[in-house]
């Protein structure tokens, strides 16, 4: 989906990339969020003649719990929340961003070196994908954009990283010529992430907001991975995909989502390795007692999900493909079961009063009744789960999980058959 740029009296010209975005029954709200978009970009910025309008999903995890960041598989898929930008060049050498409910971000365009200051800053982010796009030979220019968001921040459905989409997605169509695939946006997004922001992040978020519908990527190679769309019509398999807030804070909990890489670091520096995918499971095995002495049962523990959930990725992508969806339901049990029990990802450590990820997922196999599949969500300790909900129960689900989480916890989502896009 690419458009033209858009004049202040046409916007009749985002009525049809709407509608094939999110369907004909969404256009109505769709249209009214993308007007106070192009106004907020007037409000903020002055009057503007011609705009340029962006939009980038958020992802959701379906298989791979935290298996990127040892080059291992993942399922994912973009959904149709989404951040969107209407943009419009501004005559100076300086990006200018408003984003809704938030400071305004300033990024001077001749300095993109690394700046301390703007560390975990969208300034950051922003700084580092023009850096990436400069070193390629893009001819940069001033731009203001004005930002808004639908995906839930805090979620693990990548807020961040759509957001890093969306830029790349920006500079890569208004100044080198949209030559950079999904794939190269996702990898540029990382590297702001990793470089300038200071977050050492996989490549998972990335890649599910890049590049669109369900994909399953195979990181064995985290410069050239290989990504496979698995094309499966969820829509027909009588289940909601379900993502629900379990209401615990991410805060503080750095050094938990820190320990789950840094344990299987010790794993794989007795073998002399970087990730575990570099380490053979029969060599691992062999020599457990010697690694549960040196690094930990945890850290055991944590290596065994990792071997496992790559099967599990491997074997849920199978049964889509023959239309095993019973079977698929079977694998996401099963991967949520080794994410709580091995990875270990449910609950922090040492937390005995909170424990809201672990209470929520209690809640939905309760009110799911052995049907369906539920299992923690991205990154864990706090945030979401995720729910595959069948259609026939879905009210009376939302109702119960509300009842006990709050109102607005349950939140019920499509999957987007396209990654970062310009729609006009």
């Amino acid at each position: 989906m690419s458009g033209a740029t858009l004049t202040l009296t046409d916007f009749e010209g985002l009525r049809e990339p709407i509608a094939a975005l999110y369907g004909p029954k969404a256009v109505p709200a769709q249209e009214s969020r993308y007007q106070h978009l192009l106004a907020g970009l007037e409000e903020s910025f002055g009057p503007w003649e011609k705009a340029a309008v962006f939009s980038a999903p958020g992802r959701t995890e379906i298989g791979g719990n935290h298996t990127d960041h040892q080059h291992g598989r993942v399922l994912a898929a973009s959904i149709n929340l989404d951040a969107i930008a209407a943009v419009s060049l501004n005559g100076e050498n300086v990006i200018r961003v408003q984003s809704e409910g938030y400071p305004p971000v300033v990024v001077e365009l001749d300095s993109l070196d690394v700046r301390e200051s703007e560390r975990n800053t969208s300034a950051a982010i922003i700084r580092g994908i023009a850096a990436w796009f400069r070193r390629q030979g893009a001819d940069l220019a001033g731009f203001s954009a004005y930002v808004m968001s639908s995906v839930l921040g805090g979620s693990g459905l990548s807020s961040s990283a759509a957001f890093e989409i969306l830029f790349g997605k920006i500079m890569n169509d208004l100044f080198f010529g949209g030559r950079c695939s999904a794939i190269q946006l996702a990898q540029v997004g990382q590297y702001a992430e990793n470089v300038y922001f200071g977050k050492p992040s996989g490549l998972l978020d990335q890649m599910g907001c890049s590049v669109g519908g369900m994909v399953t990527i195979d990181f064995q190679d985290n410069a050239n991975p290989v990504v496979e769309r698995v094309d499966f019509d969820f829509a027909a398999t009588g289940y909601a995909l379900c993502i629900i807030d379990s209401g615990a804070d991410h805060a503080d909990l750095t050094g938990e989502y820190a320990a789950v890489p840094g344990e299987l670091k010790e794993i794989c520096a007795h073998f002399g390795k970087s990730v575990l995918r570099e380490v053979p499971e029969e060599e691992f095995l062999a020599a457990l007692p010697v690694l549960r002495r040196k690094a930990g049962d945890r850290a055991v523990l944590r290596a065994m999900h990792i071997y496992d959930d790559n099967r599990h990725v491997a074997a849920q992508v199978e049964a889509l493909r023959r239309g095993d969806f019973d079977a698929f339901l079977k694998l996401i049990t099963a991967s949520g079961l080794s994410s709580w029990r091995q990875l270990q990802n449910v609950v922090p450590a040492g937390y005995t009063h909170h424990q809201e990820v672990a209470v929520a997922l209690s809640l939905c196999e309760r009110s799911l009744g052995g049907r369906g599949a539920c299992r923690v969500h991205g990154g864990g300790f706090a945030g979401t789960i995720q729910a595959f909900v069948p259609l026939d129960m879905l009210d009376t689900f939302k109702v119960e999980m509300e009842r006990y989480l709050g109102d607005g916890a349950c939140h019920v989502l499509t999957i987007r058959p396209v990654g970062g896009v310009r729609l006009a």
